[in-house]
């Protein structure tokens, strides 16, 4: 059985820093590509960053290129999100997601290209 565990979240104040962690197990070979999405009180579900099994091919959402950094560790089937310079704009539950699809052939706008997903680390940045 796939899981996915997010955790890293938190209360920070605006301009500080936060990194999330998404521990993987079961069937991670068949992960490809993985993501984060987040979703904010009252709004629709929000790609932020993907990142390919090999090589570190990434994209990222424009509101947070140059402040939000995804990587991950195959060696220990998880993920990271490193955000710097946070914005109130910024808070969100914080989910992980992961796909057998290629980093290009997923359209992230459509939660269903995403095979499997974790429930979320709640991050709040205050003014």
């Amino acid at each position: 059985q796939v899981q996915l565990v997010e955790s890293g979240g938190g209360l920070v104040q605006a301009g500080g820093s936060l990194t999330l962690s998404c521990a993987g197990s079961g069937r991670s070979f068949s992960w490809n590509t993985m993501a984060w999405f987040r979703q904010a009180p009252e709004m629709e579900r929000e790609f932020v960053a993907a990142i390919g099994r090999i090589g570190g091919g990434t994209y990222y959402t424009d509101s947070v290129k140059g402040r939000f950094t995804i990587s991950r560790d195959n060696t220990k089937n998880t993920l990271y999100l490193q955000m710097n310079s946070l914005k109130p704009e910024d808070t969100a539950v914080y989910s992980c997601a992961a796909s057998t699809s290629g980093l290009r052939a997923i359209d992230y706008n459509d939660p269903r290209e995403m095979n499997y997903w974790g429930k979320g680390t709640l991050v709040t940045v205050s003014s």
